[in-house]
């Protein structure tokens, strides 16, 4: 009797999987955040196509909304804060001291903030796999000892690392030299994507299709969300700005915005997901990215993959897709950002992308590689 290949060829198996730990997401589904888009698609993608893994998710139980069954994909949920700057640091080491009596084989640790607890990983012979999602200490939200903390996690989390995951190709080549053998490049995904005939969100709104900007993004100062409302107030148009994404510990900031421009002019729908933010993006004129700092935008990729015409700051991160040179507008500039906006409000189009290398099934072949090959 010949044994399937995954049998044949390999020690893991289904009835030996390979148990991988999952920190440094807040968890899925239902949860803002570009880690935590990119969690979910790579995961469920990976587990649909394997049979040979077990994928344990440690979710932070003050985000948590629904706890849906999915293949191969189990959750832990644990107790933690939403004070800034307490709450990465008190999960992840939680998380990693719990997931060390899993007796994984990996742990995976998204950003190098929750990484600063990668040496107990290796302390006790587990493999580590560090995603490195964003310079975390780039943002202005952070202090000085925050941005000093995030620093040494990343000295720390390199150097610990048995492979270094990079979504932007840029902070890759920023990287530390010494540790290049370990990093490779595997950008975000484009989710599947789906055009609604419904409207009913839009029109709860009172949004008419096609007259209004978009913005998606979590309230936080990097996403740059203050430059791009004093832009548009001084717009002469009857299009409306809409800005979707929720706020978590910059409530004074969301107050800031709500009172820089006329609320008939700007809707601010609040975290939005599933198909209501369908319907945002298929019924949008234009998408913004207005980001002083970025990762690798998953919001951008969605725009693209709804065919929307975009404008975006002139950052490294958005330089991983391919754009136009109309499509930037200089970065922190209000005037480009007045001028970009007005001239593509005169031609309203619709936009087709080569998106081919960013599919999730193939991403997570690539991740799932790396798991079996450490």
């Amino acid at each position: 009797m010949k044994l399937p290949k995954y049998i044949s060829n390999s020690k893991l198996n289904i009835y030996n999987p390979m148990k991988i730990c999952i920190i440094g997401s807040r968890g899925f589904p239902g949860i803002q955040g570009g880690v935590e888009k990119h969690c979910e698609a790579l995961y469920t993608s990976m587990c649909s196509q394997h049979n040979n893994i077990e994928i344990t998710v440690f979710r932070r139980k003050p985000y948590i909304t629904s706890s849906p069954s999915y293949k191969n994909i189990h959750f832990i949920d644990l107790p933690s804060t939403k004070i800034k700057g307490f709450e990465t640091v008190i999960h992840s080491f939680f998380a990693t001291c719990v997931a060390i009596t899993q007796s994984p084989q990996i742990i995976h640790f998204h950003n190098i903030g929750p990484a600063m607890f990668s040496p107990l990983a290796k302390l006790f012979g587990i493999k580590v796999i560090l995603t490195f999602h964003s310079a975390n200490y780039e943002h202005k939200k952070w202090g000085k000892f925050a941005k000093l903390l995030l620093k040494g996690s990343e000295k720390i989390a390199l150097s610990q690392a048995d492979k270094v995951i990079f979504v932007n190709k840029f902070q890759l080549q920023k990287s530390p030299k010494k540790y290049n053998t370990k990093y490779i490049y595997i950008p975000n995904g484009i989710p599947k994507v789906s055009f609604p005939k419904n409207v009913n969100f839009i029109q709860s709104l009172k949004l008419e299709s096609k007259k209004y900007i978009l913005a998606v993004g979590r309230i936080t100062p990097e996403k740059g969300f203050d430059l791009l409302i004093k832009a548009f107030s001084q717009i002469n148009t009857d299009y409306k700005l809409v800005i979707a994404g929720g706020v978590e510990t910059e409530t004074g900031y969301l107050k800031k915005l709500q009172d820089m421009i006329p609320p008939l002019r700007i809707v601010f729908t609040g975290y939005t997901t599933g198909d209501n933010l369908k319907q945002l993006y298929s019924n949008a004129a234009l998408f913004v990215l207005p980001s002083r700092n970025e990762g690798f935008p998953i919001v951008l990729l969605e725009a693209m993959a709804y065919q929307l015409d975009v404008l975006v700051s002139d950052i490294p991160a958005t330089h991983l897709v391919d754009l136009q040179k109309k499509d930037y507008f200089k970065l922190d500039d209000e005037n480009s950002l007045i001028k970009g906006i007005s001239d593509k409000l005169q031609n309203i189009t619709s936009r087709k992308y080569d998106l081919t290398n960013f599919n999730w099934d193939k991403i997570a072949l690539k991740v799932y590689d790396i798991y079996h090959n450490i």
